[in-house]
């Protein structure tokens, strides 16, 4: 991460290098000039940005960030290149890293995370499953403010230079082999949680858990330095330890309905 000042909140705790520094109004894009997309997206999740309000609704206005150099754009034509074989729909989702759904408190915001500077391409069944799972989960760790005064997190492609590579559109948008997500939680005592995720590109069965994975293990494969701001031993300890999952909804159930069964 560089050094800037912490002008935007979330930036506190550092801001991974990009090719372009994208400033939304609640969130941040580290954007890649040769992969034609965010390398990363940074945000703030909290509870009144995640709650409905204006009577608000998915906008779907997907469109080109003029921000962006025209040469280095991704375009709407970009991601309805290739088409699956049965319903001739797109074989690529244009795959939000910041979710639309954690900026529900209002239309400008909702909006602005349909610009396709902030999207990435990926698999179907990837984007409405097991990606959009970790957004909600995400979500359910920011409304625990029993617990925590502030959730951020930083997501971002994922390309290994081993494999085949494959690029859609005639702006050659490279497809991602997979992708991260990582998690920092500020307690109310003033202690750190943080958990990360590694996930390929392409529909999973395994559980959410199963693709935790240390801090470093993410800044090893993708190139990036995480929350260095949180520095000296224990700054290096959250970045070395891979945390147990944090508890969901539907997991409290359960254990709910457990203890009432066997009371």
């Amino acid at each position: 991460m560089i050094e800037i000042p912490s002008f935007r909140p979330e930036t506190r705790y550092g801001i991974p290098t990009a090719d372009l520094y994208l400033m939304n109004r609640q969130y941040i894009v580290g954007y890649s000039f040769l992969f034609r997309q965010p390398r990363w997206a940074l945000e703030l999740i909290d509870e009144d940005n995640i709650a409905i309000k204006e009577n608000l609704v998915r906008l779907d206005n997907f469109r080109i960030d003029l921000r962006v150099p025209e040469k280095f754009r991704s375009t709407l034509k970009d991601y309805s290149a290739e088409k699956h074989p049965v319903d001739k729909k797109s074989l690529w989702d244009r795959g939000h890293l910041v979710s639309s759904a954690d900026r529900r408190s209002k239309i400008v915001l909702n909006s602005e995370t349909f610009l396709l500077s902030n999207m990435s391409p990926q698999a179907r069944n990837f984007n409405r499953g097991i990606w959009k799972e970790l957004e909600e989960a995400v979500r359910q760790l920011a409304r625990q403010t029993d617990q925590y005064v502030e959730v951020y997190a930083v997501c971002g492609p994922l390309f290994d230079v081993d494999d085949d590579i494959h690029v859609i559109g005639t702006s050659r948008v490279v497809v991602p082999h997979g992708y991260f997500k990582s998690v920092l939680a500020e307690r109310k005592t003033g202690r750190f949680d943080m958990w990360s995720f590694m996930i390929p590109n392409a529909e999973q069965s395994k559980p959410l858990s199963s693709f935790r994975c240390t801090t470093e293990e993410v800044e090893r494969r993708a190139g990036l330095s995480l929350w260095d701001r949180l520095r000296g031993e224990d700054g290096d300890e959250l970045r070395r330890v891979k945390q147990k999952m944090w508890l969901l909804a539907g997991a409290t159930k359960k254990v709910a309905k457990k203890k009432k069964t066997t009371a």
